[in-house]
């Protein structure tokens, strides 16, 4: 009952993990503005997808390539 119990317990913890990564990315090569000349650096940034909830700037999510909490209001788009 022990073993039969730690691999669910094991099981739906593999489960609930991938699906908390499973926001998609985008590496975003560096390029130079030609508005302004400035050269941005390359990043990270979320696939794009019609949802204003799954951003890294989004309240309640976090950027995990910088670290910095997301501050948007979703709502207020």
């Amino acid at each position: 009952m022990k073993k039969l119990f730690l691999a669910l317990t094991l099981f739906i913890g593999i489960l609930s993990f991938s699906a908390s990564v499973e926001a998609r990315t985008t590496r975003v090569r560096g390029y130079y503005k030609p508005s302004t000349g400035r050269y941005v650096a390359p990043h990270y940034k979320t696939t794009p997808n019609h949802s204003k909830f799954d951003n890294f700037s989004t309240k309640g999510n976090y950027n995990p390539y910088s670290g910095k909490k997301g501050t948007v209001n979703p709502y207020k788009w």
